[in-house]
This record gives C-alpha cells, sequence and structure tokens, in this order.
C-alpha cells in the first residue's frame, strides 16, 4: 500500500515536481504553501507523511510540526529543504521531524525515504547526519524535556523562541502572521507560566536552556 503523503511548500512548481516524481510511489493526499493552511488540512486528511519545507510564510515549518502534534502525534514529518544550515536542520528535529533531506536528493531516494519514515524510521542526507548526532550528544541532561517549556503551548513555544533571538514584538507579529496584540498576549501568557516579569528574563531563561 503507497504511502499517503501531504506537500508542503510555498512554490507551486516544486510541488508539482514532486508530485511528478513520486506519482508511482506514493498517493499525494493534498498540499499547501503556507502555515495555517498547512495544519488544518494535515489535520483533517492525516496523512502517514508530511514533505515539509522549511521556510513558509506565517511562521516556517517548525510552526507546521507544532501545530499538527498538538493535536495529533501520528503524522509523520520529513523535512525538505534547499537549506543544509544546521540550525534549521536542528529546529525542526527537536521540534518532531522524523528526517531532514535537501532538494538536491534524487528522485529515487526521496521515494525511499518517504517510505522509510513512513515505516517508522530516521532519515537524513549523508552530511546532515553528523551534525544532528554532535547537536544532540551536546545538549544538556533534560533539555529537549524542559517540563516548563513543555507546558507551554506550540503557539506559546515560537514566541519564546523568536523573542528570545530579539525579534521585536511587530517582527514577530510579521514572522507568524498574527496582529501584534496577539504576540503581546502569548508574552505575557509565557511570562506568567514562567513566573517571569519581563522580555529580559525570558531571554535570559530561553538561552540558559539553550531553547532557541
Amino acid at each position: 500500500m503507497k504511502p499517503r503523503v501531504f506537500l508542503v511548500d510555498d512554490h507551486e512548481l516544486i510541488r508539482a515536481g514532486i508530485r511528478t516524481e513520486l506519482s508511482d510511489t506514493v498517493d499525494v493526499v493534498g498540499e499547501a504553501d503556507e502555515v495555517d493552511a498547512a495544519i488544518a488540512m494535515i489535520l483533517e486528511r492525516s496523512p502517514d507523511v508530511v514533505l515539509l519545507d522549511v521556510h513558509l510564510p506565517g511562521g516556517g515549518g517548525r510552526a507546521v510540526i507544532e501545530g499538527v502534534r498538538a493535536h495529533n502525534e501520528t503524522v509523520a514529518f520529513l523535512a525538505l529543504s534547499v537549506s543544509d544550515a544546521p540550525e534549521d536542520v536542528i529546529s525542526l528535529i527537536r521540534a518532531g521531524a522524523r528526517g531532514y533531506v535537501t532538494k538536491t536528493i534524487a528522485a529515487s531516494d526521496l521515494a525511499e525515504a518517504v517510505a522509510a519514515v513512513a515505516a517508522g524510521d530516521v532519515v537524513f542526507s549523508p552530511r546532515l547526519a553528523g551534525f544532528v548526532l554532535d547537536a544532540f550528544r551536546d545538549l544538556p541532561a533534560g533539555t529537549s524535556a524542559d517540563p516548563e517549556f513543555e507546558a507551554l503551548t506550540p503557539r506559546e513555544r515560537q514566541v519564546l523562541r523568536l523573542i528570545a533571538r530579539g525579534f521585536s514584538y511587530r517582527d514577530v507579529s510579521v514572522e507568524l502572521g498574527v496582529a501584534v496584540k496577539t504576540v503581546e498576549s502569548h508574552v505575557s501568557a509565557v511570562l506568567r507560566k514562567l513566573q517571569l516579569s519581563n522580555r529580559h528574563e525570558l531571554s535570559h531563561w530561553a538561552h540558559e536552556r539553550r531553547i532557541l
């Protein structure tokens, strides 16, 4: 039985190429070009694997993973991106992606990667695997399962990370495609849950735990 695959990429030609190349090996059950539509349609159609670009309008690939996993943890994500930057790879893997391959991958190898992720395996392009292992090996014990961080909603985690990276409220609103007042509300909720007083303390808290 073919894996049921959902495509998330903001370039229509890329999505068309993937559909053509994988038509014999997967069933494409939907596609989206931005975060909110992707989350809604993935939750509606519950594919086996989501092929996901890293950089998207409205928050990026990580936002899609977190938005879906808040309601459905059975969907598997495989990142497919032009970027091989360590920060992009680590960000998506920490969010819950089961693999990360670059768009230089051959069609036959991509089909195999999708099948592997659908079967529960983890897949990386060869040059990416080494620094992924290094990054997780070097994390302090408990970093990936901080109970205070895990208590935040997926959107609150997104806002926290962006604020910790020095984004202004307006920058965060543009990045996530929400109103500035919505960002302010999320920051207030995060501060309350973490028992912090201001943005400076919030940034310090995140940097101490390497939650970026």
